[in-house]
């Protein structure tokens, strides 16, 4: 049973930053493309960044380009988002997901996590 648990978000000022995680289990970890994902209230879910299997390649969503850094450590089989500079827009359910390609896609990924909640306030 593949399972994707997030953590690391909370309450923060604009300005400040947050440390997401996903832990994955029930997978083989470093076979796995993994991004990260958003919702904010209202709206649809849109993509944040990506990563490839070994971590060699990321990419990102122009809105958090240069802010946000996808990470991961298939040792620990952990995939990370530092957010930096956040600002009140970034409000939003993060959600991490697997994928066996690398894709931005939201119906490419085969596995998600259930969200983790960050609130930026201004």
């Amino acid at each position: 049973q593949v399972q994707l648990v997030e953590s690391g978000g909370g309450l923060v000022q604009a300005g400040g930053s947050l440390r997401l995680s996903c832990a994955a289990s029930g997978l083989t970890f470093s076979s796995y493309g993994l991004g990260w994902f958003r919702q904010a209230p209202g709206k649809e879910r849109e993509f944040v960044a990506r990563i490839t299997r070994s971590g060699s390649i990321t990419d990102y969503a122009d809105s958090v380009k240069g802010r946000f850094t996808i990470s991961r450590d298939n040792a620990k089989n952990t995939v990370y988002l530092q957010m930096n500079s956040l600002k009140p827009e970034d409000t939003a359910v993060y959600y991490c997901a697997a994928s066996r390609i690398y894709t931005q896609s939201i119906s490419g990924m085969d596995y998600w996590g259930k969200g983790t909640l960050v609130t930026v306030s201004s």
